[in-house]
């Protein structure tokens, strides 16, 4: 099977940061491969080795991005495309999904896979986008992949429970980071992939209109998450203290 995996390249959660200003400081030198993407490329790798095939991972982003795509590389993905763009654009999910689709558009494959969100917007869109403008079959949240009769049998985590679900082939799905844990390049994949090939390919070859990416959506500005407040606590008997606790939720929480 043919698999494309999208990836990113986002910002160290662990890494130290601030906001200043309405203004998300960042340690710009801490940049990673997204962690969702990571589970959607282990578990692409995982099918390969299974059934055979062929593991291409597509990622948007600056020059740097290429540190990223070497990750995937190096975990044994067999090459990679980089869509360059500047890192100065002020793309949202409809943007990304309007570039992967482009690209997409005359290739030939069985399954795209996708995290389901980025670890740094967590805005969880471009996937259902990008399945939306190719028509493909579509499932989110996957939990578990394997491949029966040359479909895709999906495992995904609902609101109630885990459901199985069997997509046609070619389709979409997006990979929860609780998939499976991803495999840590060995040196031998990292000398690997130093000699993957990397073809690169520029937004404006996609014919796709620069007026078209401009977000749609925008972030204003951050906040310090609000100081919570303390708990009120309750001495008595209990019939009292219930008592006085279903006044509470009914009067002040409007709850009751």
């Amino acid at each position: 099977m043919k698999f494309y995996i999208c990836i990113k390249m986002v910002p160290d959660v662990y890494a130290p940061l601030q906001i200043k200003e309405g203004e998300l400081i960042m340690d710009a030198d801490r940049m990673v491969l997204n962690a969702y993407d990571a589970s959607a490329v282990e578990e692409a790798l995982v099918l390969k080795e299974k059934h055979g095939g062929e593991v291409e991972v597509v990622c948007i982003g600056p020059a740097k991005a290429s540190e990223t795509i070497r990750k995937a590389l190096a975990m044994g993905a067999d090459k990679a495309t980089h869509i360059l763009a500047t890192g100065d654009e002020e793309y949202d999910s409809a943007s990304y999904a309007k570039i992967l689709s482009a690209f997409f558009k005359d290739k030939e494959y069985d399954v795209i896979g996708l995290g389901k969100q980025s670890q740094d917007t967590d805005s969880g869109l471009t996937g259902s986008m990008v399945a939306e403008h190719l028509s493909l079959p579509y499932t989110t949240n996957a939990v578990g992949l394997e491949v029966e009769n040359g479909n895709l049998v999906v495992k995904r985590q609902g609101d109630s429970g885990q459901e199985m679900i069997e997509l046609p082939t070619p389709c979409a799905v997006t990979c929860s980071n609780d998939m499976n844990d991803p495999r840590i390049p060995n040196l031998k994949g990292i000398m690997a992939s130093k000699r993957k090939p990397i073809d690169q390919v520029e937004i404006s070859s996609l014919g796709i209109d620069e007026t078209e990416l401009q977000a749609d959506t925008k972030v204003t500005s951050y906040e310090e998450k609000p100081a919570r407040q303390a708990g009120k606590k309750y001495e008595g008997e209990a019939e009292e203290v219930a008592r006085e606790v279903a006044q509470l939720l009914d009067t002040e929480a409007n709850v009751l």
